[in-house]
């Protein structure tokens, strides 16, 4: 008898705790308009597959343990269908294509999940320029299991082609790209004026958590200069740390890392570009709120 008394205590409790865990999470909502829009990069104007008409796409940020619903709304004129990267379970309907006119909610319950994650279009040409971040939060009373940060800023390193992507562009080979990108910015060094250049500020001495996404289709070099990192995450995991003075990432890979600004006030490099092309680099700039005449860029 008392055996059993206790095993009713025991099961009670495990109800109650899983009740109290259910309680803290919460339920996001988010609508994904897949549609056609204008953008002018290297001095050429195009249409472009898009979500909410942005490029990247929008970024979700959540807590650990929440729920996510995306209803996606297929207004382009061709079928898509999106994967999300590491998520540990598997997803009802995501294999599934969403045809023009038509929407699908994906459902995405995070368990173990922590840091940064993506999703992009599962088709080659429609994930060239329809890809996003999906950032975890630690959950309600978790801290990072590093120091108080200043903030956070996502990195997202794109590729850009000067023809309109199709479905008759189903393979998309490495090296193909006119440009990259970093948050959807050529930066100043393929020759257009009217390009847009990334602009990071910082404060000397703060700590920042950057989360860095590879959406190229090739392995892609990304460093700042004089600047190193600490990487503490890996593809929405905490990874054992690790210094480096600038960072490889495989396509598709995801780094999240802790930058301390510590160099003289200035503004500096932020660079990226593919392993296989050393022609084709990309500027950014990490600018220190505080500048003085001195600068290593």
């Amino acid at each position: 008898m008392g055996s059993q008394k206790q095993g009713f205590i025991w099961i009670s409790g495990l109800l109650f705790l899983n009740f109290l865990l259910l309680s803290v999470a919460d339920v996001h909502y988010y609508d994904f308009f897949l549609q056609e829009s204008q953008f002018t990069k290297l001095c050429s104007t195009k249409n472009i597959l898009t979500v909410n008409g942005s490029f990247p796409g929008p970024e979700i940020r959540v807590l650990s343990g929440d729920t996510v619903l995306v209803n996606v709304h297929n207004q382009a004129n061709s079928a898509v269908s999106i994967k999300w990267e590491g998520i540990e379970e598997s997803i009802n309907g995501s294999n599934d294509m969403i045809q023009p006119g038509r929407n699908f909610t994906y459902e995405i319950e995070l368990h173990n999940e922590i840091g940064t994650l993506w999703w992009h279009a599962t088709s080659a040409w429609a994930s060239a320029t329809v890809h996003g971040a999906l950032v975890v939060l630690p959950a309600v009373n978790e801290d990072y299991p590093f120091p108080t940060l200043d903030s956070d800023q996502t990195i997202i390193l794109g590729e850009w082609f000067r023809q309109e992507l199709t479905q008759a562009n189903q393979t998309i080979a490495s090296g193909q790209a006119d440009a990259y990108t970093i948050n959807g910015h050529p930066g100043e060094t393929y020759g257009c004026s009217n390009d847009t250049t990334f602009d990071y500020q910082v404060n000397y001495g703060g700590l920042y958590l950057v989360r860095v996404i590879n959406a190229v289709g090739d392995t892609m070099i990304f460093g700042i200069a004089y600047h190193s990192f600490t990487i503490v995450g890996q593809n929405g995991a905490y990874s054992r740390r690790s210094f480096r003075n600038s960072l490889t990432l495989a396509p598709g890979q995801v780094i999240d890392v802790l930058l301390c600004p510590n160099q003289n006030l200035g503004h500096y490099y932020i660079t990226a570009r593919p392993s296989s092309d050393t022609t084709h680099t990309t500027l950014g700039i990490l600018r220190y709120a505080t500048t003085t005449a001195n600068t290593n860029a």
